[in-house]
């Protein structure tokens, strides 16, 4: 099913992300573990490009599994490192795999010199998907700005091109601070972007995966938040705990302000999806089983 017709159903939605393995033989383990996130409820659950976009047959893979329990799929798909011809023959392979929703992402830089694709921005890999079939297109937002942005201006800037490449539907980067989506949304709005946005909500259980997260999102930390970690970062439970109450309180707030799409960055951990899940049962509704 496309995302755009699941998003435009008028319903709360709740949606996770899993990611595939780097060796195709860890991808049983990925299977159980998507297995039982799918078996959540959610409506639709996204898989992730790993290995710096080397590795989309793992994508597939995973992507159908998916599928085969019931659940809408979404495939990420970048394009910074990828040429013409690797990015049109993932596409014939979604499009023979059945699989119809793509996230489509710039990706990140290599570390070591420059990118040796055929698309620099997001926008341009947009176009080609349209293009290349009847595929329902994601992309990305920010809403404190790309870390690589010079102004959060500039950045509504390219995602207006983003939108207007055609993307159907837009998912954030994980942000603290819900009074930071709020502003983005009247920012965006106010440029016509007026596509389904997804909130991406991330739940922090291990203080020593902070420093990371922050550095690849450029989120900022709310005072309350940095007190919860500074109290439980030596106590893995507690920490835990605190972590999904976190999560579920700024999903309770986003739902009772409007917002109407939730996404769980999940690390791959199906009990913390299940932690939330289970807490919020009669708020997300139908997603619930």
């Amino acid at each position: 099913m496309r995302i755009s017709d699941i998003l435009g159903d008028g319903r709360i939605h709740f949606s996770c992300e899993v990611f595939p393995p780097k060796a195709f033989a860890d991808m049983d383990q990925a299977a159980a573990v998507t297995r039982e996130i799918a078996a959540l409820g959610p409506d639709f659950i996204s898989v992730t490009y790993g290995a710096a976009g080397k590795t989309p047959a793992h994508t597939l893979e995973l992507a159908r599994v998916v599928q085969e329990c019931g659940t809408a799929s979404l495939c990420h798909l970048t394009c910074l490192q990828s040429t013409r011809a690797q990015v049109e023959d993932v596409l014939d392979r979604m499009r023979s795999a059945g699989l119809e929703n793509i996230l489509a992402l710039r990706g990140d830089p290599p570390k070591d010199g420059p990118a040796a694709g055929d698309f620099p921005y997001a926008a341009e890999l947009i176009r080609l998907i349209k293009a290349r079939g009847n595929f329902c297109v994601g992309a990305a937002c920010y809403p404190e700005g790309h870390p690589e942005s010079p102004t959060r201006d500039k950045d509504l800037d390219y995602l207006k091109a983003k939108v207007d490449a055609g993307a159907d539907f837009l998912t954030t980067q994980m942000f603290f601070d819900n009074n930071v989506l709020y502003r983005f949304l009247y920012h965006a709005l106010r440029r016509g972007i007026k596509v389904p946005v997804v909130a991406g909500v991330m739940p922090i259980t291990d203080t020593r995966l902070l420093k990371r997260t922050v550095q690849l999102s450029g989120a900022t930390l709310p005072p309350r938040f940095l007190s919860m970690a500074d109290r439980f970062h030596d106590r893995p439970v507690a920490m835990a705990q605190a972590g999904i109450a976190f999560a579920t309180e700024q999903i309770v707030d986003l739902i009772s302000n409007g917002i109407q799409h939730i996404h769980l960055y999940t690390m791959n951990k199906p009990w913390i999806a299940k932690a939330i899940r289970d807490h919020l049962s009669e708020v997300f509704g139908h997603a619930a089983l």
